[in-house]
C-alpha cells in the first residue's frame, strides 16, 4: 500500500483498511507538502509484509520558528555569530551616534528579541558610533571631592559654574552633594555645571568670603 503524499488521517484509514497498524515515527518540515501529510513510509510501498505489521510514517509539519536572540549591547562580530548559531542573518546595518552604547556595539534591532521568525530570515541592526563629534556628556560627580569633581568636569571639556555650600556634619568636607545638570546628559556646547558642596560649618565659608572682600 502506498500512502505517501496522502493526508495523515486518510493514510491511517487506508492502512487500517488493509489490516495493518499506523504509527507516526517522525516529523519534519518540507516545502513539498502542507503540514499533516505523509512524506515517507516504512515498509516501502508494495513490499510484501505479514498482516498486522506496523507501518511507520514520516509526516510533514509546520516550519519551526526561531526565537530572536537579544543582540543589544553586543559587538557586531558577536551578533553575527549569535545569529548564525540561531539560523538567522543580518539583513541591514545602520549606524548612529548614541551616547548610551559604546562605539561598535548594537543599540537597536528589528525584529525585537524573543519574537519568532522563520529560519534564514534577516535582522536589521543599528551599530552605535558612540558620542557624536563636538558633543559633550556630563559626568557624574556626586559623592566626589570638589577637587575630583573639577577634574572630571574639566576632562569632559565642560566648565565649573556656581558652587553652593550645604552644612553637613556627617560628610567629609567639600563632598559634592548635587550637580545642576544630570549625569549622562549630552550637550551640543560646553556649559557650566553648578555644584552643591558639603561643609562642616557655613560660618567658615562666610568668614572666608568676608576676608576675600
Amino acid at each position: 500500500i502506498d500512502v505517501q503524499g496522502k493526508q495523515l488521517i486518510k493514510a491511517i484509514a487506508m492502512i487500517e483498511a488493509e489490516d495493518f497498524h499506523a504509527e507516526v515515527s517522525d516529523t519534519m518540515y518540507t516545502n513539498k507538502f502542507p503540514p499533516g501529510y505523509v512524506i515517507d513510509q516504512y515498509p516501502k510501498p508494495y513490499m510484501k509484509v505479514k498482516p498486522g505489521r506496523t507501518v511507520k510514517l514520516k509526516v510533514s509539519t509546520s516550519e519551526k520558528l526561531i526565537q530572536i536572540p537579544n543582540l543589544i549591547g553586543q559587538s557586531l562580530r558577536s551578533a553575527e555569530l549569535i545569529l548564525h548559531q540561531a539560523g538567522l542573518l543580518i539583513d541591514t546595518i545602520y549606524t548612529e551616534y548614541n551616547p548610551e552604547y559604546p562605539k561598535g556595539t548594537l543599540a537597536w534591532q528589528y525584529p525585537k528579541a524573543n519574537n519568532l521568525i522563520k529560519r534564514g530570515l534577516g535582522i536589521q541592526i543599528t551599530v552605535s558610533q558612540g558620542l557624536p563629534p563636538d558633543f559633550y556628556q556630563v559626568p557624574n560627580v556626586i559623592g566626589l571631592s570638589m577637587i575630583q569633581a573639577k577634574e572630571h568636569i574639566t576632562k569632559a571639556r565642560l566648565k565649573i559654574g556656581k558652587i553652593s555650600y550645604h552644612e553637613d556634619q556627617d560628610l567629609v568636607p567639600y563632598t559634592v552633594l548635587d550637580q545642576s545638570i544630570s549625569e549622562g546628559t549630552v550637550l551640543d556646547k560646553p556649559m557650566k555645571i553648578n555644584l552643591v558642596v558639603s561643609v562642616l560649618d557655613l560660618q567658615d565659608i562666610f568668614n572666608q568670603l568676608t576676608n576675600e572682600d
